[in-house]
């Protein structure tokens, strides 16, 4: 008999096998964004609007392979007992979350700087104005 897969105190019962639209081995979506580099080397949006900060391009399926268990009473079970799974693991989304969070943090703080400096600039322009 194959050994399960992976070795841990979760009950593999409990997790879905399918999305929430019953599509069988939902695959983890990944988000495609524009680059930063186009907006700094001043490209212009594609609607012409000028700089609009970080834009989706699209949004596609990550071709990793999908984890297979081996659980012969499952009902999404296949001929031989295994089970495919989805391929979302908690641990890169965290990964992901964290970073979308801390990038998310750095271009605020970017931002609040930038206005101080232009504070700064405007009062020093009303000190040599007086």
């Amino acid at each position: 008999m194959p050994p399960r897969w992976p070795p841990s105190e979760i009950g593999w019962r409990s997790l879905p096998t399918t999305s929430p639209t019953h599509i069988p081995h939902a695959r983890r979506q990944q988000v495609l964004f524009a680059t930063a580099w186009e907006n700094a080397i001043g490209v212009p949006s594609a609607d012409g609007q000028g700089y609009r900060g970080v834009q989706v391009v699209g949004v596609q399926a990550d071709p990793s392979e999908l984890p297979r268990v081996f659980q012969p009473n499952h009902p999404n079970a296949d001929d031989d007992g295994f089970v495919t799974m989805p391929n979302v693991k908690l641990p890169n989304e965290m990964v992901d979350l964290i970073t979308a969070s801390r990038s998310y943090e750095a271009n605020l703080k970017s931002l609040r700087m930038f206005r101080r400096m232009v504070e700064q600039a405007l009062s020093l322009l009303r000190g040599l104005g007086s």
